[in-house]
């Protein structure tokens, strides 16, 4: 043991990842984190369809390695003073500080959209309110990216005595390859999601969503528009950039505090060629797997990464796994039916096995 102390903040993807990686070290790891077993947020989708998904215990995870779990959630940092204050009172002293507190859904200030909303993060109550209704009516899913499209398409085969309308400000899948956006409206028409593109949304309300081009009844109203990182480092005084993710250099060290090092979907990670890498769990793994070798000592090399590919669940009986070029631009070809199927759920399944 060196007497270093790091600290990790976030449990998810990236920091615990980092935890059982740094932990394989010569320094004392405190994890602070309140949950007891990992979110394996990727799949909230399938929660909320009722789905029994596999999650592991974070002492499982850091089993044989030199981490502590402080299970309880960080609430301050003071960077002048190197302390983590936690919501049980205590204050945690630190050497090197890795944040990675993620990022949580963003209502985009729509009055009433956080109020009267399911987000993804409530995923056990939005599975209890579908199952438990005596008379159904609609499910309005806002947000047409990767978040959206997976809830409508599981809910949608999950609960079909409801009616699903997955309402867009833009298109639906947009960003995908021809092939890949045809697929998963393909997909959406066969389990009887009304599909609404260009369609804004401007307040969300008991009974449903206001809209410049026509309002939407909807007895549940699901929110999966956008993801906003968490805001404990711009209140705590790291350096951010417009959206709040905290700024780095090419060893993922924060730009104004080089003690401290930002990881995940809280970082604004800017690759040559590439650009800002997209908030996901494929660019926050690779992140938290370098950092615990760059802290170990096993390299000192700059961070680097490349995309491969972008996978969909389309329920349980389909998938989308869209090829893609390293620098994240589409390739033309994709996966769907039996193949894509596995790929997906090799990946998600594999996921939690990665982490040590």
């Amino acid at each position: 043991m060196t007497g270093k102390h790091i600290v990790v903040i976030g449990a998810g993807y990236a920091g615990l990842s980092a935890a059982a990686g740094i932990g394989r070290g010569p320094d004392r790891v405190t994890l602070v984190a309140p949950e007891q077993r990992f979110a394996h947020r990727v799949r909230q989708h399938e929660i909320a369809a009722g789905r029994t998904v596999a999650r592991p215990e974070i002492a499982r995870v850091l089993r044989g390695r030199r981490v502590a779990h402080r299970a309880t959630l960080a609430v301050g940092i003071d960077l002048d003073a190197r302390e983590v204050r936690t919501e049980d009172g205590g204050r945690l002293a630190y050497d090197t500080l890795v944040y990675a507190l993620g990022s949580r859904t963003a209502w985009g200030g729509v009055p009433g959209a956080a109020e009267h909303a399911y987000s993804a993060e409530r995923a056990e109550e939005l599975r209890r309110r579908l199952a438990g209704a005596p008379a159904p009516g609609t499910v309005a899913v806002v947000g047409g990216g990767p978040t959206g499209i997976e809830l409508a398409t599981e809910l949608a085969e999950a609960y079909p005595a409801w009616q699903v309308r997955l309402v867009a400000a833009g298109r639906v899948g947009g960003w995908l390859s021809a092939r890949g956006r045809a697929h998963v409206l393909a997909v959406l028409g066969r389990l009887g999601v009304r599909v609404d593109e260009e369609h804004r949304v401007t307040a969300v309300t008991a009974d449903g969503l206001t809209c410049p081009d026509g309002d939407v009844p909807a007895q549940v109203v699901v929110w999966a528009a956008s993801l906003e990182p968490h805001p404990l480092a711009a209140e705590s005084g790291l350096a951010v950039n417009a959206r709040g993710r905290a700024l780095v250099d090419d060893h993922l060290r924060s730009l104004s505090h080089p003690d401290v090092y930002v990881i995940g979907d809280a970082a604004a990670v800017d690759l040559p060629g590439t650009g800002e890498l997209r908030m996901a769990c494929a660019t926050a793994m690779p992140q938290g797997r370098y950092l615990a070798k760059l802290l170990t000592g096993r390299t000192g090399k700059p961070f680097s990464f490349r995309y491969v590919t972008q996978c969909l669940s389309l329920g349980r009986g389909e998938a989308l796994v869209q090829l893609i070029h390293g620098d994240d631009s589409m390739r033309p070809r994709v996966l769907t039916g039996p193949a894509g199927r596995l790929v997906k759920a090799g990946i998600v399944k594999g996921l939690p096995l990665s982490l040590r």
